[in-house]
């Protein structure tokens, strides 16, 4: 637990300090990817939305005005952006809080979906992050990342992992493989895809619990 929290400690200082450059080198290259995700939601009106690992709020301008966002993250002065970007665009919708998504201070079954955006990569213990996005989401509710995952190209999997000592210290991961991802967090896959065919980021639409529609099932 003492390891966790001083990896937490350090990507909260890290982020923070890259806090005045993160809109400018990638609020740009995300934000096209995540206004495409959440527009093919179809996020109905009064939905209660949870996006972990919010920073900045790259993505809150694409979501509609007729659901309620809350984003939560370690960072202090990425979510003093985040709120600064909700007051000059009279956001009423939504709100940022400072929260540990590992710890989630949020009942049971509270979101209609939980959104996780370039984040299970960056936190130290993504499978406890995806059992608390679990937890708090409603039995009906999905849960959807958008990430970068190891490829299963194997030279490029050897590469990636080659690096991975480096990116960690850097507040990243490069060693995680999408497969064994889902399998160990048991999240009921509703769809993989990527955005473009050269896009190096996947897209993962999940669902808490088994219906109808989509059974459990091996991903």
């Amino acid at each position: 637990m003492g390891k966790i929290a001083d990896i937490e400690a350090h990507e909260s200082k890290l982020y923070s300090e890259f806090a005045p450059l993160y809109d400018s080198i990638f609020g740009k290259i995300f934000y096209n990817r995540l206004e495409r995700v959440i527009e093919d939601l179809y996020i109905p009106p009064g939905a209660q939305v949870l996006e972990v690992g919010a920073g900045t709020g790259t993505s809150f301008p694409a979501y509609p005005t007729h659901c309620n966002i809350t984003g939560v993250d370690l960072a202090p002065d990425m979510l003093a952006r985040a709120r600064q970007k909700i007051a000059n665009n009279g956001w009423r919708h939504l709100k940022v809080i400072e929260m540990n998504a590992l710890d989630l201070k949020f009942p049971d079954n509270s979101f209609d979906y939980v959104m996780a955006f370039h984040v299970v990569t960056v936190v130290p213990d993504p499978v406890r992050m995806i059992a608390e996005a679990k937890r708090v989401c409603k039995p009906s509710g999905r849960i959807v990342i958008v990430n970068h995952f190891t490829s299963d190209v194997p030279l490029l999997g050897t590469l990636t992992r080659a690096v991975d000592p480096l990116t960690r210290w850097l507040g990243w991961r490069t060693d995680l493989q999408l497969k064994p991802f889902i399998e160990t967090t048991g999240l009921i896959i509703e769809k993989v895809y990527k955005i473009n065919k050269t896009s190096l980021y996947t897209v993962v639409l999940a669902r808490k619990e088994p219906n109808g529609r989509y059974p459990a099932r091996e991903f």
